[in-house]
């Protein structure tokens, strides 16, 4: 299981009517390290500018690795590495997704997974590996000063919900994910067919 996080950004082939693009193929996909079921697609709608959603991660047995994509507005798109030993821990990568790029983020098991809203009436989507399980969800302040992400937020600041308020910092937080000998890194790459062009 990959455990490294991908930027993809699948190619679109356009004429005068607009254009046409391959998010997902399995075969594609797993070709080039995300060999992976998604068993679910979820899809947010964030109303507000600098609406926040995470710290969030599932953890075994029904751990989540998510690919993420943001298909209305732009957002900020986070993964946290929380594997116990990693040389890596609690650093994080951030990149801009947004419907007119297309470009998605694959957060493997292992890390945490947070976005903030750039544009009002932003919606996001994004493929599971695993159900919802609320005895397994989990997840680590917004705010926590370890990891320290530096959010782009409006002047009305962080738009949260009850539930992310009250998360655990990372100093309240024993990990349930181990560290594989892969530190975080951002690998990139664009996805057609099934070539992987970097």
């Amino acid at each position: 299981m990959s455990q490294v996080v991908k930027l993809i950004k699948p190619k679109r082939f356009g004429d005068d009517r607009g254009w046409f693009t391959e998010v997902y193929s399995e075969n594609a996909f797993a070709g080039h390290g995300i060999d992976l079921r998604f068993v679910q697609d979820n899809h947010s709608l964030s109303v507000y500018p600098g609406t926040i959603r995470g710290i969030h991660f599932q953890s075994a047995p029904h751990a989540q690795a998510k690919l993420v994509r943001c298909v209305a507005g732009r957002i900020i798109d986070y993964a946290v590495d929380l594997r116990r030993g990693s040389p890596t821990y609690a650093h994080y990568v951030g990149v801009e997704l947004s419907a007119e790029c297309g470009a998605q983020l694959f957060v493997p098991v292992g890390f945490g997974h947070a976005f903030v809203t750039l544009e009002p009436n932003t919606e996001v989507t994004y493929k599971v590996t695993d159900v919802y399980a609320p005895d397994c969800d989990g997840g680590i302040l917004w705010s926590d000063p370890t990891i320290a992400i530096d959010w782009p937020l409006p002047e009305t600041g962080a738009v949260l919900s009850g539930k992310d308020q009250k998360l655990p910092t990372l100093a309240a937080f024993d990990s349930p994910f181990e560290y594989t000998g892969s530190p975080l890194e951002l690998f990139e790459g664009v996805i057609s067919g099934t070539e992987l062009k970097t």
